[in-house]
This record gives C-alpha cells, sequence and structure tokens, in this order.
C-alpha cells in the first residue's frame, strides 16, 4: 500500500526534528499563508560549515522521503552553502551563516520591522 505524503504542519514538524537533530542553528520559521502560494511554510536555518548543512540537507531529505513524499527537489548539494529543499508545502533553505547573512531571506519574507515602516518625519 502507498504511503500518503504528509500534511503541511506535520511535514513542517518532521523538518523542525530533524534539524533540531542535527544541531541546526538559527531556525526560523515563516508562515507563508496569504503571501504567496507557493507553499504553506519557510523554514531558514544554519549549519555551522558546508558539510554540516550538506549533512542536514541528506538526513532531511531521507526523512522527507521515508515520510511519503514525493516529488522532493534539492539544489545547492555540491557546495552546500545554501541548500534549497522544495518540499512542495514546506520550503527549507539551509545556510552557512555568512551567507544567510548576505541573502537575508527572512527580511524578504517578513517585511521591514515595525520601527522601520515609518520614516522619520513621515505623516500618516
Amino acid at each position: 500500500m502507498k504511503k500518503m505524503p504528509p500534511a503541511s504542519s506535520d511535514l513542517l514538524k518532521l523538518v523542525e526534528t530533524s534539524l533540531d537533530d542535527d544541531k541546526a542553528e538559527d531556525v526560523v520559521v515563516i508562515d507563508l499563508a496569504g503571501k504567496t502560494e507557493i507553499a504553506d511554510f519557510m523554514v531558514i536555518a544554519n549549519g555551522g560549515s558546508s558539510r554540516q548543512v550538506g549533512a542536514m540537507a541528506t538526513h532531511l531529505q531521507k526523512k522527507m522521503k521515508a515520510s511519503g513524499l514525493q516529488g522532493l527537489k534539492a539544489e545547492g548539494l555540491p557546495h552546500c552553502d545554501w541548500v534549497l529543499i522544495d518540499a512542495g508545502d514546506v520550503i527549507v533553505h539551509l545556510f552557512r551563516p555568512e551567507v544567510r547573512d548576505f541573502y537575508n531571506l527572512e527580511k524578504i519574507w517578513t517585511g521591514p520591522a515595525a520601527e522601520d515602516d515609518a520614516a522619520p518625519g513621515a505623516t500618516v
């Protein structure tokens, strides 16, 4: 009997558990509801080295496939500076810290902080 793929919330839990097991750093989950239709969640995390990023990506892919997920896509594995895993409802970005700082995906998807919204002297 064919295994049903996990729901997006279950897939998110699987991702978070796997990253925690692999000692990922600075894990951020962004709820994409109402922002885009490409996925339900985006997860961004750091590994301390290219080797750790690669290991986290490999472990995560194995766990996702074992859960019944099909059509899994990954980019960036040869260098492991930034690995993108597209699991459909959950998109995972794994970075080395300096690469994550450079691209700053959190700011792109969450927008400016509340205090950045109003420029000094601006009227509403």
